[in-house]
């Protein structure tokens, strides 16, 4: 607060983070839905360019656990101005830029300029609101995880589609940048930096963890392009990345001042909490990646003509997360039973979802997109708030290291067994139903016959593997409906009575 004890500047310093942690997830999900556009005015191979986006993705999952550690050592306000700019920078660069290996070098510092500002925006509300506005800085933050992936695509279509130019999709940061900045700049605290916190650092566990994280990333995003174990690349970056970890969890473990704090996961609303959001974020993925999938393998749908399927959930959440924090503030709600509805409604849409067929357009998709749209944030906020409220204000930027770290990697591994399961189920039910037809008598008469059946094939063989996927998620929120309840229930940050798991 200022001199006056107004909460002006805090919030505005907040805001500020929030601008610019909303705006580097939009740069990741934006720069992977224009790769088909860039790579058609750069002329690179899809192979080549497939690497654009696990460069962003392994810098970002790089920076998450090690940020809020630096943050607190070079002073909160100083550490978010540098991530601000470096993002900024690598935004104005990346359009002018022609050759791959550079636009590989600004993508990795975007991706760790935006993996350092994420992290911060939950470490800044837990430091600087006070309890009776916390949980809105949470529902702020939670907005990065579920707002910024679905608008990302009817932005893509708006400057690719409608203004005919790939370069907006990363020149189009800017502004936001700037105002995240200024609002960052005048509302943060300045505060000394702690130079004797180097002598501490734990920098074999720095060195371990970072590599461990990069090569987990670049087996997890290349999996499917490279079909998983039989590459040899994915499975020595699987083992190399599993053995650093390991090695860095021990550092940490043993460690006076680590980046995470292990033992913490112990405390049941945080060690259960954290695995079922781990688990949800596929839940989360399942809502924008397997219709905007559907709709354009199938109906050869851009991003603009996709676009109602994410903004229906993405203007949703401006007003449900901030109304379900409003909710949770009331002493005789209990969280747990608003996540448990939360899942519910998840596991209602993705069920409805599994009876899609080759007709479905964007239309059909509307109604279960807001069960969506309803049952997310009620996820997510409430397991926010059951998780935080058994940490304490200095134990916040251990929290927001853990979290996001599992939030960059459960992202990427809902992605990739999402598509390696589309790959699977779908070549199953390929053999399955040229089986059927090879038994029907004069069903297939000739080689031409056969090659008329096989694109008609092959479509109605992803739909199938789609609402199969569809059907998985649902079993998936249900089966995580028993673990929520089993959480210690948490009195509002304004009780005065608190329970801690």
């Amino acid at each position: 607060m200022d001199a006056a004890g107004s909460p002006l500047r805090p919030v505005c310093g907040l805001l500020g983070i929030f601008v610019a942690a909303t705006t580097a997830s939009l740069a990741g999900r934006m720069g992977a839905l224009a790769l088909a556009d860039l790579r058609g005015a750069l002329g690179f191979g899809f192979d080549a360019a497939s690497w654009l986006g696990t460069a962003h993705a392994a810098a970002e999952l790089i920076a998450m656990p090690f940020a809020a550690w630096f943050a607190i050592t070079v002073s909160v306000r100083r550490f978010v101005l540098w991530a601000i700019g470096l993002s900024g920078l690598a935004a104005l660069a990346l359009p002018l830029a022609r050759s791959l290996e550079l636009m590989l070098a600004l993508r990795a510092l975007q991706g760790l300029a935006g993996g350092a500002l994420i992290p911060l925006l939950m470490m800044a509300a837990l430091k600087f609101l006070p309890p009776r506005v916390k949980l809105y800085g949470l529902a702020l933050y939670s907005l990065t995880a579920t707002f910024a992936s679905t608008i990302a695509v009817w932005l893509v279509g708006v400057w690719t589609d409608g203004f005919a130019d790939w370069r907006l999709v990363y020149w189009q940061c800017v502004p936001p940048l700037a105002l995240a900045a200024a609002l960052a700049g005048w509302g943060l605290p300045r505060e000394p930096a702690r130079a004797a916190r180097w002598r501490q650092c734990n920098w074999p566990g720095l060195a371990c963890g970072a590599a461990a994280l990069g090569l987990l990333a670049v087996a997890l995003d290349q999996a499917v392009r490279l079909d998983t174990i039989h590459s040899r690349l994915v499975v020595f970056c699987a083992y190399a990345g599993l053995v650093l970890l390991a090695a860095y969890l021990v550092t940490e473990w043993r460690h006076p001042d680590p980046f995470l704090r292990l033992r913490m996961l112990s405390r049941r609303n945080l060690g259960l909490g954290f695995t079922i959001f781990f688990c949800m974020l596929t839940l989360v993925l399942c809502a924008s990646l397997l219709p905007l999938g559907y709709l354009a393998r199938v109906w050869g749908y851009r991003a603009q003509q996709s676009a109602p399927v994410g903004l229906i959930i993405a203007l949703a959440q401006l007003v449900l997360a901030p109304a379900v924090a409003a909710l949770l503030y009331r002493r005789r709600v209990d969280a747990r039973l608003v996540f448990s509805l939360g899942l519910a409604l998840i596991a209602c849409a993705c069920w409805l979802s599994a009876r899609l067929d080759s007709s479905w357009v964007w239309q059909q998709f509307a109604w279960v997109q807001l069960l969506h749209a309803a049952g997310q944030p009620m996820a997510v906020v409430s397991m926010l708030f059951l998780a935080t409220s058994v940490v304490q204000p200095s134990e916040g930027p251990y929290v927001t290291g853990t979290i996001n770290t599992l939030r960059a990697l459960g992202t990427l591994l809902g992605g990739t067994v999402i598509g390696q399961a589309l790959v699977v189920r779908e070549r199953w039910h390929a053999d399955a139903l040229l089986d059927r037809l090879g038994r029907v008598q004069g069903a297939l008469p000739d080689t031409d016959g056969v090659a008329a059946l096989a694109g008609p094939i092959r479509e109605q063989a992803f739909v199938l593997a789609t609402a199969d996927a569809y059907r998985a998620a649902g079993l998936l929120a249900l089966l995580l409906i028993p673990l929520v309840l089993s959480l210690h229930r948490q009195a509002p940050p304004d009780s005065s009575q608190r329970q801690h798991g």
